[in-house]
Order: structure tokens, then sequence, then C-alpha cells
């Protein structure tokens, strides 16, 4: 059934009517109005659950609207003004407004705010300090609205990263604009690549290779270029722009180069790691990755991300040492921040270790080992379980060596553990029932041990509670010797289909 909606004006006219019809004061007001709408089913992630602020007009009566509105309203009327400056007030509070929520961008778009805060863009764009005004307001706007840009909005942005090459925070909003204009939506990305955005981003992190934040945006964009997130496109362009990013822009030894400038920003690092899994689509580009230090670089991020969050923290805590009131909050982020780290870095191994030669560098070099470790410190993670698994899984396939130094170094131990922590987490149990089939595949030898630690029951539990755990569930346990019951879905036989 398909989700019910209603207008902002419908739930402000609901909230307006508990307080002068029920005498409800404002906050409750807006609670019982929340309440009943979703207890009809009704869908609120578009609407600003707020109390409407009182505006007044010299010519016109009170008037309740939404401060975004408010903001949008002071930008339309001092649209024709011909210095951005005059309405710097009004655009610095639009921005604001749209940071606060998805609602308050989309109630803005709704109205038109999309070519008015466009308009201003293109009024700006020789005043570098008004340019990063608007264009913030626009990348602001479009967070979550990529349908929002349009071919006008497109040009724009190409110009202005052409104009402004050499301003690193200039061409880090324009950037972000863009990659909020690009997930989700496939045309755009073509457009875009089309339009010679790639060769435009990779050359940002040349330039400004010194710029932590703008390094980060351009990595993120890059990776939004190799994204196939459109539902409603069938086949997109991930692969292609991927080869195109490698190949004609050099893209490998471009992020490489970035995250040994930066190997000390665990943040920098963790993005280009991301990224550079996005790229890893072909056999050669795995090996690229490899040969350029880049597995190298992960390796060690991974042994070293304990030590350096612990510094991280240390650092936060002499900045904020007479606060102690937000300690607590400091040593959750920092651990929240490691174990995000601890995931990209696994993610990217994992993307690379696809090369068979590459899997055999990992092992040599003590990846295996590093994966575990990373497991078990953070076995509370499905997250990390799920890629360690994964990582462990790549790794075992066809390489009975590796499977070896796996089942040495506790890496099944650790995936049976992690389908104990997280019994209702489908990827986890699919991942470790993956790697466990492959550890026994070519190494029967192996399939005793895995058994006495109590593989089949764990096994057997996965696939009888998630449907898709059936498959490779099922594989698992008949390579590991187990009684299973496969069924012949269709034997080849000519004949009628029933249902």
């Amino acid at each position: 059934m398909a989700t019910r909606r209603v207008t902002q004006e419908t739930f402000d006219a609901a909230v307006r009517e508990n307080i002068e019809e029920f005498e409800m004061d404002p906050d409750e007001a807006l609670r019982d109005a929340v309440e009943q709408f979703e207890s009809q089913g009704v869908d609120l992630s578009c609407i600003v659950k707020a109390i409407p602020a009182v505006s007044s007009d010299n010519n016109q009566e009170e008037q309740t609207t939404h401060e975004v509105l408010q903001a949008l309203d002071s930008l339309r009327i001092g649209k024709d003004s011909s210095c951005v400056t005059e309405v710097t007030a009004g655009i610095k509070c639009f921005t604001e407004q749209c940071s606060l929520g998805f609602a308050q961008r989309y109630l803005a778009a709704q109205k038109d705010a999309y070519p008015i805060i466009l308009s201003y863009c293109k009024k700006s764009v020789e005043e570098q300090d008004a340019l990063l005004l608007t264009l913030s307001a626009l990348a602001a706007l479009t967070d979550g609205q990529p349908d929002l840009l349009d071919a006008e909005g497109q040009q724009f942005i190409l110009d202005v990263l052409k104009k402004y090459q050499a301003d690193s925070s200039v061409t880090r909003v324009a950037i972000c604009a863009m990659r909020h204009c690009c997930l989700k939506h496939e045309q755009n990305r073509q457009d875009l690549v089309k339009g010679g955005i790639l060769p435009l981003l990779t050359g940002a992190v040349i330039q400004h290779s010194g710029c932590a934040e703008l390094i980060k945006e351009a990595s993120a964009a890059l990776r939004v270029m190799t994204f196939d997130d459109d539902v409603r496109v069938t086949f997109g362009h991930a692969h292609e722009h991927a080869k195109m990013i490698v190949l004609e822009h050099n893209g490998l030894k471009v992020l490489i180069d970035a995250a040994k400038a930066h190997c000390g920003n665990t943040s920098v690092l963790s993005e280009l790691c991301s990224t550079l899994s996005r790229l890893a689509v072909r056999n050669e580009f795995c090996q690229d990755i490899c040969d350029l230090g880049g597995l190298k670089l992960m390796l060690t991020l991974l042994a070293d991300s304990y030590e350096s969050t612990v510094e991280y923290t240390k650092t936060r805590l002499l900045n904020q040492i007479q606060d102690w009131t937000c300690l607590f909050v400091l040593i959750t982020e920092s651990f929240v921040f490691l174990q995000e780290l601890v995931r990209q870095v696994l993610s990217a191994i994992r993307a690379v270790a696809g090369n068979d030669d590459v899997k055999d560098a990992v092992v040599i070099a003590g990846g295996v080992q590093l994966i575990v470790i990373a497991m078990n410190r953070h076995m509370s993670n499905p997250t990390v379980c799920e890629q360690g698994c994964a990582c462990l899984s790549v790794l075992a396939l066809r390489k009975p060596n590796n499977c070896k130094v796996i089942m040495e170094n506790g890496g099944a131990l650790a995936s049976l553990q992690a389908m104990k922590t997280h019994s209702d987490v489908v990827n986890v149990q699919k991942q470790a029932c993956m790697l466990l089939r492959n550890l026994v595949a070519r190494m029967r030898n192996f399939s005793q041990p895995i058994l006495e630690m109590g593989a089949e029951a764990l096994i057997a539990q996965a696939v009888q509670t998630h449907q898709d755990c059936g498959d490779v569930g099922k594989a698992a346990l008949r390579d590991l010797g187990c009684k299973v019951e496969l069924r012949e879905l269709w034997t080849g036989k000519h004949g009628g289909l029933t249902n």
C-alpha cells in the first residue's frame, strides 16, 4: 500500500486547530498533531514539525510561516538587487534553516527556492566571498534533492570549478553541491561526466593536496560517480565511470599519493580507502593499487588504527581539558570513529583481494592476523564483523595455503563468534557461511575442527532464521559434511510448469 502523505499546510492547520479550538499549548498541539497523523499511517518525513513563526508586513496583518520560508521570502524580494551583500543575512539564515533537516529543504524547494538561489549564485560568481555564501546555500538546498539540478545549474558548477581551481574554499563547496546532486541521480552523473567533471575532481586533489577537507570532499565526489543507486534507471554507467577515473585520469595514483601526503590523518585515509574500494573494478586495477603502495597503506592503517584513535582522543582531551563533562561523549565518539575507519579499510582490502596475486600479498604481509584482531576487538559492531568475514572469505577462495593461515590465526573461530553475537544480522550470517565454506572447499581436513567449534548448529540456525542465507548456508553444511536437504527445483526435463 502506498504511503499516505499530507501537505505542510494541512499539518500546520491541524496544529493551529489544536491551539485555537482545543486550547492546547504550542508544544502539546504539535505533539498531538504528529501522533494523530502517524497513527493514520501518514509519512511525516517531509513535514517541518515546528510551530510556524509570526511574520508581519506593514501592509498586511500578522501571518505565521516557517522560518525557512521567511528567509526565502526575503531573498525573493531582494532578488533584483544588484549586490548580493545586501541580502547576506537572508542567505545565511536560509542556509542554516536548510541545514536543520530534509523537511526544511523540501519545503523550500516546493516554494521554488532553487531558481532563486541559483540566480544569486550566478550573480555572485565574480566575488569570492559572496560566491562562497551562495554556493553554501545551493549545497544545503540540494542535499537529498538531486532532481532540483537542471542543465543551467550543471553548467554553473562546472564553470565555477574551472574558474576557481586555485581557490580551495570555493572548490570544496562547489564539489559538495555537485556531490549532493549526483547521489541517487544517474542522469546528473552522466551529464556532469560528459561536461568534464572527472578531471576537475582529480585535478583538485592534486592541486590542493595539502587541504584535508577538500581531499575528503573530492574523494567522496569521485566515489559517488561510481554509484549505481538510482532506482529509476535500469542500467547505469558506474563501471564505465570507474574505468574512466582510473584509465583516463590516473585516479588510483592520485588518490594513493594523497593518502601518503596525509598519512597521519585517519579521517582522510578512511575516505580515500572507501573510494579506492569503489575503483577496484578490474583485476589489473587491484594489482595497480597494490603496486602503487595502496595495500601497504591499508594494512598499516589497520595495524595503527587503535593507536591512532588513542592519539586522537588525547589531542581532543588536551583541547578540552577544562570541560570534563564531555569525557564520556568524547570516548564514545572516538570508538565509533575507530569502528568506521576499520570498516572502511576492511572493505578496501576485500575489494583489492579480488586479484589472486593480491590475496597472497595480503596474507604474506600479515593481513589475516590484522583482520582477525580487528574482528575480535570490534565484535560488537556488525558491519566490522561483516567486512571481516568477507575479507577472510575472499582470501580463502581458491587458496588452500591461505585457508591454513586463516585457521591457524583463529579466523574460523572469530567468524563463528560473529554469528553468535549477531544472529539477527543477515549479512554477518551470510559472509560467515561463505567463509566457512571456502575454508573447507579444498581443505576437507578442516571440516572436523570447524564442526567441533559448533558450526553446524549456528549455520542451521542462520538458514532457518534468514531466508537469504538458505543457499549459502546449505552449501556450507554440505561442504562441511553435514546432512542437509537440498531441493531440486528443476530437472531439465521437458514438461509443463505448475505452481
